[in-house]
């Protein structure tokens, strides 16, 4: 794995955790293992060889000097896997996204003679073309990105990725049907119980229980779109003087965000919390009347279905999200949420406003935003599908060695 709680509290980190405890609770033993010299490099100068997160085992591969090229350095992590590998003995391996990891997955699983998984999370050549410009997307760097991830892919003894969207991409490319498998994000533990009022969770998060809420739990990043929210949240402010914005999370584009509500004059309409400990956004999700997912039309986000949504669903919110295929697979426009299209500030301000002034409707969808993902988007249901998967290919393999 690239990186891994506790040290890191993305969504990569969490899907990862999920899928860990779900495929435990389903009686397989696992051992997480993180890339070369993590956390380390990330700044945690006193990480241990080994975590142990709610009862999930994470392994350090934390030499003494790391090697100076890369490839030196993917040898270094190859040999030292292939060491914790021959200790636990694994059945299967699995790596995620992007091609460095399916690289020493590869040759580790090979040199055990066992099968291997890749874990396609994202179009990770699209998401770096994405903040450098259309041209990007013509370079030999974005060409060569593309040809090694598609080359992991077909090596591999299965892909899975996370929706349906991204699973043509990968069909694309030459991976055959057979070999694919769609374990969507998902929720588990908390967000299965049933969600506080709004009242209550505005009351712990000192927030005004008249107030509405708009707003979003979210990597503050230049194709999330927030500036289109911003601006779709400036057109509403006038007519409707209840409404408040909340942004919760960090990154890049979080200055240019802060001074965007500053020039409109809605700071004081306005909540930016930063980044917050996973439990404190489950509430925020509890408190919102709709949940924003305004991102910008690129490739990546055509294809890569995000994590928050869902859990916003979980917590029984309406979710109004970018007309994008990937989105489209989470929302149900009409039924539990809205659709609106991307990169259109008036449309979405317009969607936005026929749910804030319809409290039953709001309740309606959330209820059966809710009951959907309880069917059909859990973590428990993404493991008995690896379980099933990992059985085959364990016993195809088995019947090649006899």
């Amino acid at each position: 794995m690239t990186n891994s709680v506790p040290h890191t509290a993305s969504g990569y980190a969490r899907r990862s955790h999920s899928i860990l405890i779900a495929q435990e609770e389903a009686g397989w033993d696992t051992l997480a293992v993180t890339r070369l010299g993590y956390p380390v490099q990330i700044g945690v100068l006193t990480a241990r060889e080994s975590d142990v997160v709610d009862g999930i085992s994470y392994k350090r591969l934390l030499p003494g000097n790391m090697a100076k090229t890369m490839d030196e350095r993917l040898q270094q992590q190859a040999e030292a896997l292939l060491q914790v590998a021959r200790e636990f003995r694994p059945s299967v391996i699995q790596t995620t996204t992007h091609f460095v990891n399916g690289l020493v997955a590869r040759e580790v699983a090979n040199a055990l003679s066992i099968p291997w998984v890749y874990e396609v999370r994202g179009q990770l050549a699209d998401t770096w073309a994405s903040t450098r410009g259309p041209e990007a997307r013509s370079s030999e760097r974005y060409r060569l990105f593309v040809e090694r991830e598609a080359e992991l892919m077909r090596s591999a003894d299965l892909v899975v990725t996370l929706g349906n969207s991204m699973k043509r991409n990968i069909l694309a490319v030459g991976v055959p049907e057979d070999r694919i498998l769609i374990a969507p994000n998902a929720v588990g533990g908390d967000y299965l119980r049933e969600p506080m009022t709004q009242l209550d969770a505005r009351q712990c998060l000192g927030l005004d229980p008249e107030g509405l809420y708009i707003g979003t739990v979210s990597s503050l990043v230049d194709y999330e779109g927030l500036d289109d929210l911003v601006t779709a949240f400036a057109l509403l402010a006038l007519r409707l003087p209840q409404l408040r914005l909340v942004v919760v999370g960090d990154g890049t584009a979080a200055p240019a965000l802060h001074d965007q509500v500053l020039r409109l004059g809605l700071s004081g309409r306005t909540v930016f919390t930063g980044r917050v400990p996973a439990d404190q956004a489950r509430i925020y999700h509890q408190a919102l009347d709709v949940f924003v997912v305004p991102r910008k039309d690129l490739a990546v986000t055509r294809s890569v279905t995000p994590l928050k949504p869902v859990e916003a669903l979980a917590s029984g919110r309406p979710v109004v999200a970018s007309r994008l295929d990937a989105l489209s697979e989470i929302v149900d426009d009409g039924v539990n949420g809205r659709l609106s299209d991307a990169e259109n500030p008036a449309g979405l301000a317009e969607v936005l406003k026929e749910l804030l002034e319809d409290s039953e409707l709001r309740l309606r969808m959330g209820t059966a935003g809710r009951q959907e993902v309880l069917d059909t988007r859990t973590w428990k249901a993404n493991a008995e599908a690896y379980v099933q998967a990992y059985e085959t290919l364990a016993t195809k393999y088995m019947r090649r060695a006899s």
